[in-house]
């Protein structure tokens, strides 16, 4: 099995990041929505319990978080490359600062600036999940000014960038940098009441926003989360076991393990065999009657590891 199933919704954010991915290399695949708030049911089986948005499936390989999915795109669809001009490495380092501090500011901005408009379930899940059990939506909605003033900061690093000339932000072709930057511009000009003017005085930014629109989201065809599920149960992953000789944590292979955001957003820790582990990525072998054995695979930075004494 080697078709592309992405378990997505269409209003979240960093789903459009991956789709712009999608779009970027001009590939063809499977649409499943899911639930925006849990439970879960029909996702649960192939993720072990973990709940956010977008999974990526391969069989019965399933790829959690956004840059996890990425780096396996990369790898299986390199050409065209997210990383034009040799930026490998580079932009995946920038990919901290969008999807962490910038992105952070994104939301607080949308969700202070609604406090009141908001279902009260879903402004306390993704406040729990953003920022922790001890948010408080009040007080983000009274710091909004300071988080609007960030936020125009560092959005007017991208103008600065882009003003030199550049179609896109490492030079004539799209890679990474501009998927990570669009989905949070996205996000802001279609979430946040404000954002449009916000975004108003980026001539350079509001040019390429267009530019990156115009790359679509590659070829998708609808499926049912009940195939989703029969496609998993039909295959065998591909991922070859094996864990670094100079692992810092001392893993090995068949080792049960649990593996949980480093952020406490009250996500449950999967838990599953220990497949393998390198530098940049750990993959968990689960069992679920709906699914038998899948390999789950997270990004190494940004999730904790631990194995249960």
């Amino acid at each position: 099995m080697s078709d592309l199933i992405l378990h997505h919704y269409p209003q979240s954010p960093v789903a459009e990041k991956v789709r712009v991915i999608l779009g970027i290399k001009d590939l063809r695949w499977f649409s499943v929505e899911i639930p925006r708030l849990p439970p879960k049911p029909l996702l649960m089986p192939l993720t072990g319990g973990y709940r956010r948005t977008p999974v990526l499936q391969i069989g019965a390989d399933i790829y959690c978080d956004s840059l996890c999915i990425i780096q396996e795109l990369e790898r299986r669809f390199p050409e065209p490359t997210l990383f034009p001009g040799g930026a490998n490495g580079m932009a995946l380092g920038v990919s901290r600062w969008t999807d962490g501090a910038l992105f952070n500011t994104a939301v607080a901005v949308v969700l202070g600036s609604q406090v009141s408009d908001l279902p009260e379930d879903f402004a306390n899940d993704r406040a729990r999940l953003y920022f922790g059990p001890e948010h408080d939506l009040q007080s983000i909605s009274r710091d909004l000014p300071h988080l609007l003033a960030q936020l125009r900061g560092q959005l007017a690093w991208a103008e600065q960038r882009l003003a030199t000339g550049r179609s896109f932000m490492l030079g004539d072709d799209p890679g990474l940098p501009d998927a990570l930057m669009y989905y949070l511009v996205w996000f802001l000009r279609g979430r946040y009441a404000g954002g449009p003017a916000l975004l108003a005085s980026f001539d350079a930014l509001i040019a390429w926003e267009e530019r990156v629109r115009n790359l679509g989201h590659g070829a998708a065809e609808y499926m049912s989360a009940q195939a989703a599920l029969a496609a998993a149960k039909a295959a065998v992953t591909d991922t070859a076991g094996g864990v670094e000789t100079d692992d810092p944590q001392q893993l090995a292979e068949g080792m049960e393990v649990t593996v949980v955001a480093d952020v406490d957003g009250g996500d449950p820790p999967v838990r599953g065999r220990l497949l393998r582990a390198d530098a940049q990525t750990v993959t968990l072998l689960h069992r679920d009657e709906a699914v038998d054995e899948v390999a789950i695979h997270f990004p190494r930075v940004g999730y904790r590891i631990t194995a249960p004494a």
